[in-house]
């Protein structure tokens, strides 16, 4: 078995590809119509096939259960690049505890979307201000392998 990606349940098909183009990049890699294959193996279907699909016509799209998750090298120009669209945000950017940055935001149906910081980035964020990797790996609470391992060490 091989995991191919996620779909989600969209109301309007063109202001989704539009949000997800001109917000996270992501093309349009198959058009059609009720069904919307993006890069990276997101897959967009409207609402009311999704609904038959499934056989009910109860699909609640803003739940705040899940996310989908990306990683940005640049986070402060991704957030300032954020900042031209009209983001309803679940919060703008914020440090969590190991270190990685990240924000949180709302698609046009409630969808959330993550984009954090690629970890590698973090890692040597912290080792360029002084940090050995033992430290680092403290501050993050992984093994000092991990570390090393992802840096290419």
């Amino acid at each position: 078995m091989k995991y191919a990606g996620t779909l989600i349940a969209v109301k309007d098909m063109e202001i989704s590809k539009r949000f997800y183009h001109d917000v996270l990049g992501l093309d349009v890699a198959a058009d059609f119509g009720a069904n919307v294959m993006l890069d990276g193996g997101i897959f967009l279907q409207t609402l009311d096939t999704w609904e038959l699909f499934i056989r009910t016509d109860n699909v609640i799209l803003q739940n705040n259960a899940g996310e989908m998750y990306f990683e940005e090298e640049d986070i402060d120009a991704f957030s300032d690049h954020l900042k031209s669209f009209e983001i309803n945000y679940v919060h703008e950017l914020l440090e969590h505890p190991w270190g990685q940055r990240v924000v949180r935001f709302y698609d046009p149906d409630g969808h959330i979307i993550e984009v954090g910081e690629m970890i590698k980035t973090v890692i040597e964020r912290f080792l360029k201000s002084g940090m050995t990797h033992e430290e680092v790996a403290k501050r993050m609470d992984v093994p000092v392998e991990y570390v090393r391992n992802v840096i290419g060490f």
